[in-house]
């Protein structure tokens, strides 16, 4: 944390996402084994414009083997439903929208129940594969750079896991990989697959959005990571699978590096002499060391999706560091920190006044951290669930989504321009001061720290905050 009286700064950074290689569509075969056909061809049998949160009265049609969605009269939309319920699942289908025109595929809809939304929104500012239910969730995917207006594309999705880990892909390029954070309780563990018109919009005539080929896949519903009774984390072979990977191993400082140490895992002593201990499968951050912060090994994180427990004692202050450099200059700067700090404290020990970036979950000197905190009481467990992607950038706390937001857009109070920060780099912890004399030896503990890279197609601009 860094302030006017004297501790390390800390900031958000801005990363110029380049365009990475297209991952695989690893769709079967039309012959493989568990899909099933949801559209015969000549009629809506096995559909519903009832039975979900959207219900409404588009004019939907059957013309040409093609399922045709247009507004109403009135500029009236609404969703068409299947009849099947399904939890996890991949569904795909062709798209083809005459634009300027809105729709989008939904996912576990149910009446009076959340769901989510891929969007395909192929109108001036609108948004191809973003994430929407009930306000945004997740902006930018490579939708945009992969879709082709007026144009047969085809689209796959997948939904799976409670929370949902949804991903898609568009013409077999990868486009989307997001999972909603944990601890976000009100969505719908089963629904209906929807598809949408967007009503409202006084479309012209022809505009239009049509389906074909639709069908799906259900899936075995399958957890990525378990937790044992003490707390501790581990990855499922579907989390292995989805790409997820311990970031450490509980036991002791292999991967992890210190500035000015050694290249190569530190013994106890040097980790002690540091300031750090691995102890009851938690690296620790002693309130006595002699490094500014620890870092990962590989210093080279552009996107990816973070997950971390943390927990800090009394007027402690500490931080996440994602895509920061150590060559001298302040990681909290020359990449980005995420704050962890004792909100309930600092200020009456200090005799300072904090500002709304300063406390816990604020991107230092760019965004504050929502109040109230949704920060545990001290000495209790927190998550933190962060997702870096390309410019985007994304963190909740215990399962509360505090922020998501361009970099590139930010104007920030303290350090330099986004844009002139590093694009990948370490993630590391800081081990920081107290506000005050303090008797605790531990100031912030971490554990059950994983991290899975994420390769997406390079977005465009962020569209509109409406959907």
């Amino acid at each position: 944390m860094g302030s006017s009286f004297s501790l390390l700064a800390a900031g958000a950074a801005a990363i110029a996402a380049a365009l990475l290689p297209a991952s695989p569509d690893p769709a079967p075969s039309p012959a493989a084994e568990g899909w099933r056909s949801l559209f015969d061809g000549t009629s809506l049998e096995g559909w519903t414009e009832t039975g979900g949160p959207y219900d409404g009265d588009a004019d939907w049609t059957v013309e040409d083997g093609v399922i045709v969605g247009r507004e109403a009269e009135g500029a009236r939309g609404g969703l068409l439903y299947t009849e099947s319920m399904h939890q996890d699942f991949e569904f795909e289908c062709d798209v083809r929208i005459t634009a300027p025109f809105d729709s989008g595929i939904f996912v576990r809809m149910a009446p009076g129940q959340r769901g989510a939304q891929f969007t395909l929104d192929d109108r001036p500012g609108g948004e191809i594969c973003g994430i929407y239910s009930n306000g945004w969730l997740f902006h930018e995917s490579g939708g945009d750079a992969a879709w082709r207006s007026d144009t047969w594309c085809h689209v796959k999705v997948r939904c799976q896991g409670d929370p949902m880990h949804l991903m898609a892909w568009i013409d077999g390029a990868k486009v989307l990989d997001y999972r909603i954070p944990e601890g976000v309780d009100d969505f719908a563990s089963t629904g209906r697959i929807g598809i949408q018109v967007h009503g409202g919009m006084n479309d012209p005539p022809d505009a239009a959005v049509r389906f074909r080929n639709l069908r799906v896949r259900d899936l075995a519903p399958a957890e990525e990571f378990v937790e044992g009774e003490s707390g501790a984390v581990s990855l499922t072979p579907v989390g292995v699978a989805n790409g997820w990977e311990p970031l450490f191993n509980g036991e002791d400082l292999t991967g992890w590096r210190v500035p000015g140490g050694p290249d190569r895992p530190m013994t106890a002593a040097e980790g002690l002499a540091a300031g750090l201990r691995v102890q009851d499968g938690q690296l620790q951050a002693l309130m006595k060391g002699s490094a500014p912060f620890v870092r990962t090994a590989r210093t080279d994180w552009q996107d990816f999706e973070l997950r971390m427990d943390f927990k800090i004692a009394r007027l402690a202050n500490s931080g996440l560091y994602v895509r920061s450099l150590d060559d001298g200059s302040n990681p909290s700067f020359n990449g980005s920190e995420i704050q962890i700090l004792d909100d309930y404290n600092w200020e009456s020990a200090s005799g300072s006044k904090l500002k709304g970036y300063q406390f816990t979950g604020g991107l230092y000197g760019a965004v504050a951290a929502p109040k109230p905190t949704a920060l545990a009481p001290i000495g209790e467990w927190n998550r933190y669930h962060v997702q870096c992607v390309g410019d985007r950038m994304q963190c909740a706390l215990n399962g509360t989504i505090l922020w998501d937001v361009d970099v590139a857009t930010l104007e920030p109070e303290q350090g330099a321009a986004f844009a002139e920060r590093a694009a990948a780099g370490f993630i590391g912890m800081q081990r920081h001061g107290s506000a005050a004399a303090t008797e605790a030896e531990i100031g912030a503990a971490f554990r059950n720290v994983f991290v899975r890279e994420l390769e997406v197609a390079a977005p465009r601009a962020a569209a509109g905050d409406e959907k």
